[in-house]
C-alpha cells in the first residue's frame, strides 16, 4: 500500500520535472499514455487476456480515454507549468466532489442526508483556502483551472464509465466464455483481470487521441529540447506511474479489498505535498496545509453519510452494485470507480 501511495503521489512531481527540463504538457501526455498502455498490454498478454473486439466497446473507450486520460493528463501538465506539483496532487483529491457535483446535477445521488451536502460545501471551501483569491500573492489563475478542470474531466468520466463501461471485458481462457461482456458477480481476482484487457484497450484508444494531437497542436512533435532527466522522468510516469500503479492497484483490491485500496486516494495529496517540498524545494505553507486537510475532510464526509452502495436501494429493494463501481470506502476516482485513469 505504501509503495502504491508513493508512486501514484509521485506523478505530479515527475510532471513538473519533465516540464523544467525541456518536454511540453502535449508531449509528457502522448509519452504517459503510450508507455502505460505498454506495461498493461504486456501484463494482460502474460495474463492471457484478448482486448475486446467488437466496435462498440472500442467507441466507448475512445470516449472515456479522452476523459479519462488524454483531457486530465494533458490539463495537469498544463497547469503544473505555473503551479506548484504539491498543489497539483490536493487538487487531484476534488475528484469526488466534482462526481458528486455531476451525480447531484444529473439526479442519480439519491438519500443525500445533510452530511455529503456538507462535505461538498466544505471541499470546495478548503480549495478556496487554498488559492486564496483574496490575497495578491493568490495562486488563482490559468494554471488553477486547468489543473480544476482536469479534476472534473475525471469526475465526468467515472459517471460515464460506470454507465457504459462497468463490468465490460473478456474474461481469461478457462474460465468460461472467450468474450464475456460483463463479469459481473466474478471473484476480486477474475474482475480486476477482466478490467486488466480493458485498461489496456483504453490506454491505446488514449495513446491514438494524443499521438493524433501532436501535429493538429501546430506544436514540436519531436522534444527538441529535452534532456535525459526529462526523459527519465516522463519513463517513470508512464510505466511506473501509470502502468504498474494501475497493476498494482487492483492487486491491491484482489487481495485487501476496495477499503484497503481507498486508503491509498487519501494518502496521496500528503505524498504530492512532502514530494515537492523535499525535492523540488517548494514552499508549502500553512495556508495550503490547512486547506489540504479540509479537502478531505469534506470528501470523507462525501463517502459516507447517508450513501447506499448495495442492499437496500432505500426503498426495500435489494439492488447489486456494479462491478468495479466504486464503493461506500473508496474515493471516487480511486479503485473501483475507473477503469485506467492514472
Amino acid at each position: 500500500m505504501a509503495l502504491l501511495a508513493l508512486l501514484w503521489g509521485s506523478g505530479f512531481l515527475w510532471i513538473k520535472i519533465a516540464l523544467n527540463h525541456g518536454l511540453s504538457p502535449l508531449q509528457i501526455t502522448v509519452a504517459r499514455c503510450v508507455l502505460g498502455a505498454a506495461v498493461l498490454l504486456a501484463l494482460a498478454s502474460a495474463s492471457g487476456l484478448r482486448l475486446p473486439r467488437d466496435r462498440g466497446t472500442w467507441g466507448r473507450l475512445l470516449v472515456a480515454a479522452l476523459l479519462c486520460n488524454v483531457l486530465p493528463f494533458l490539463l495537469f501538465a498544463v497547469g503544473e507549468q505555473t503551479v506548484d506539483s504539491s498543489v497539483a496532487g490536493v487538487l487531484n483529491a476534488t475528484t469526488p466532489l466534482w462526481s458528486l457535483l455531476i451525480g447531484i446535477g444529473l439526479g442519480t445521488e439519491r438519500g443525500l442526508g445533510r452530511v455529503r451536502p456538507a462535505g461538498l460545501l466544505l471541499g470546495f471551501a478548503g480549495t478556496v483556502l487554498i488559492f486564496a483569491p483574496w490575497r495578491e500573492s493568490g495562486q488563482l489563475g490559468p494554471g488553477a483551472l486547468a489543473l480544476l478542470g482536469a479534476a472534473l474531466s475525471y469526475a465526468a468520466a467515472f459517471v460515464y464509465m460506470d454507465r457504459t463501461l462497468t463490468g465490460r471485458g473478456d474474461e481469461p481462457p478457462g474460465r468460461g466464455a472467450t468474450a464475456a461482456p460483463s463479469v459481473r458477480g466474478a471473484g476480486r481476482e477474475g474482475r480486476s483481470q477482466s478490467v486488466l484487457a480493458l485498461a489496456g484497450a483504453q490506454l491505446v484508444a488514449a495513446s491514438g487521441l494524443s499521438l493524433a494531437a501532436l501535429p493538429a497542436t501546430g506544436g514540436p512533435v519531436a522534444p527538441a529540447g529535452a534532456d535525459a532527466t526529462a526523459f527519465a522522468a516522463v519513463a517513470v510516469l508512464g510505466i511506473l506511474g501509470t502502468g504498474v500503479t494501475f497493476y498494482l492497484n487492483y492487486r491491491l483490491i484482489a487481495d485487501e479489498g476496495a477499503t484497503g485500496a481507498a486508503t491509498v486516494g487519501y494518502l496521496l495529496p500528503v505524498v504530492s505535498v512532502a514530494l515537492g517540498a523535499l525535492v523540488l524545494g517548494e514552499d508549502i505553507g500553512p495556508r495550503v496545509v490547512l486547506g489540504m486537510a479540509v479537502v478531505l475532510a469534506g470528501v470523507a464526509m462525501t463517502r459516507g453519510g447517508g450513501r447506499n452502495d448495495g442492499g437496500d436501494d432505500g426503498n426495500g429493494e435489494v439492488r447489486e452494485q456494479p462491478a468495479g463501481a466504486p464503493g461506500r470506502d473508496e474515493p471516487a476516482g480511486r479503485p473501483g470507480g475507473a477503469i485506467s485513469c492514472r
